[in-house]
């Protein structure tokens, strides 16, 4: 009983948010909410609810702080270069685009942290899908995915895991999975590669010109942080040419007063950080780059628990590029929203995993499928595992999977004689999927700041995302590692 309510539970959650016929918050606590009771435990409903909150609140702390600190960051001007330099790559060819979303996305996630790729991934390209009106679903698909192989790094979560999980050592299992992995990224690059030619074939090639006044090409550096995402390009160009004649927008939260109407619409569909904002500090370049250097190093390192250290990041950002505590309220102001919907959104997603912990239904579930596999396919437990891996890492967290599901997988491999290392690889497999799950915080980082509907989002992503994870099993196979 409890694994077909389990599995109705998230078929239900998954069908509203996807239909839009509920918010994701209000899906994720209602919903379990709901079901607890026809479980018959709604008396021990707040008992899950504080559990799941308990062991997500240093996530929401983390994501809580990391906002403001890269906001803050993206601000002050850390990330203009790397948006010139993909602004002159891409040329305002849609097709260039997408694959530096993908690259982009792809060097950014060596931090083993998605959420922090996903913040400096939107806030570099959301200014060039706006004003090009490409699809945003688009650019978080493929950096979803292209996170998604990256994040089976040793140090990103899902390796260390699987290693702790079999007693194995992390290296062993990670090293020989490179040459699947790199198949699969290069499958990501050639999906953008589709994406972008798409994307082209709509809406054409257009040069800088076409798209910005000429004196006004470096109004896109910096992030988009527009109230909706469906501006149009005119309005776009509109807000750009009035930034040239009014010399920009100061702090970035405005483009400056005018009659026209068009302008003001513009001013209202999308607000752009143009190069002379009053919130640049370049005589602060360097100490904002080592800073920045040395928060990621400390968190692959472990030097200090994450949430700690975006903490102290963002304390002394915000104390060393704007000592006056006006500009800080200001600028805490400004990412208010950002942090907001996205730690609403974490702790709303407590509440859903709470009761499929807390029920069992998570639990019924994995030794459902477990018992359902046909004797026959014993011998071929590694390719099970990664099979089961895409659909299992999607509607449960990677603790529940790799804690609670690969252990038995495990177990009923070696008794045909599979090794756990080839288990502990196949594991891997559904991560690309899995970075866009209902379940991972980080998603709704993507989705907040790119200001895409999550149910937009998880129609466009699954089925390229499952077929991601399908080329780094299939390319396993014929490697000879899984």
């Amino acid at each position: 009983m409890l694994t077909i309510l389990g599995f109705t539970m998230i078929a239900t959650f998954l069908v509203l948010i996807m239909l839009k016929k509920m918010s994701p918050i209000a899906a994720l606590v209602l919903i379990p909410a709901l079901f607890c009771v026809f479980v018959g435990k709604g008396a021990k409903l707040g008992d899950y609810v504080i559990d799941g909150v308990t062991s997500l609140a240093p996530t929401a702390a983390m994501l809580m702080f990391a906002i403001v600190y890269f906001g803050v960051m993206i601000d002050v001007g850390l990330f203009d270069p790397i948006v010139r330099g993909i602004l002159k790559f891409c040329k305002a060819d849609p097709l260039r685009i997408v694959v530096g979303t993908a690259v982009l996305a792809a060097i950014v996630s060596l931090d083993g942290d998605g959420s922090t790729t996903f913040m400096i991934t939107v806030s570099a390209m959301y200014p060039l899908y706006k004003r090009l009106k490409m699809s945003l679903v688009v650019m978080t698909g493929v950096a979803a995915m292209a996170n998604g192989v990256m994040n089976t790094l040793p140090w990103g979560g899902p390796t260390a895991r699987a290693a702790t999980a079999l007693k194995l050592d992390a290296s062993d299992i990670f090293v020989p999975m490179i040459p699947a992995l790199a198949v699969g990224l290069l499958g990501v690059l050639a999906l953008s590669y589709v994406l972008g030619r798409r994307e082209r074939k709509r809406l054409g090639v257009l040069t800088l010109d076409e798209v910005l006044e000429p004196e006004t090409e470096t109004v896109l550096v910096g992030a988009g942080a527009g109230a909706g995402a469906s501006g149009d390009g005119a309005g776009a160009a509109a807000v750009a040419k009035k930034a040239a004649h009014t010399g920009g927008s100061g702090s970035g939260t405005g483009t400056g007063s005018g009659t026209d109407a068009d302008l003001s619409e513009a001013d209202d569909d999308f607000q752009g950080l143009d190069p002379q904002r009053a919130t640049l500090r370049p005589k602060l370049y360097w100490f904002n780059a080592l800073l920045t250097v040395t928060l990621l190093t400390a968190m692959i390192m472990e030097w200090l628990p994450i949430p700690v250290l975006f903490l102290l990041g963002a304390a002394l950002a915000l104390t060393v590029n704007f000592p006056h505590m006006p500009d800080q309220k200001a600028r805490l102001g400004a990412h208010a929203e950002n942090v907001l919907n996205v730690s609403g959104m974490v702790f709303a997603a407590a509440v859903f995993t709470g009761v499929l912990q807390g029920t069992g239904m998570v639990d019924h579930m994995s030794k459902w499928l477990v018992s359902n596999i046909p004797d026959g396919m014993g011998p071929h437990m590694a390719l099970v595992t990664g099979v089961l891996s895409i659909p299992l890492t999607y509607f449960m967290s990677n603790d529940g999977f790799y804690f609670g599901v690969l252990p038995v997988l495990a177990e009923a491999g070696q008794a045909h004689g599979v090794s756990s290392l080839e288990i502990a690889r196949a594991s891997l497999v559904g991560q690309p999927l899995h970075m866009s799950s209902p379940l991972v915080p980080a998603v709704y980082v993507l989705v907040g700041m790119a200001k895409v509907e999550f149910g937009d989002h998880t129609r466009f992503v699954v089925k390229w995302a499952a077929l991601t994870s399908l080329v780094v099993l299939g390319a396993g196979i014929l490697v000879g590692i899984i």
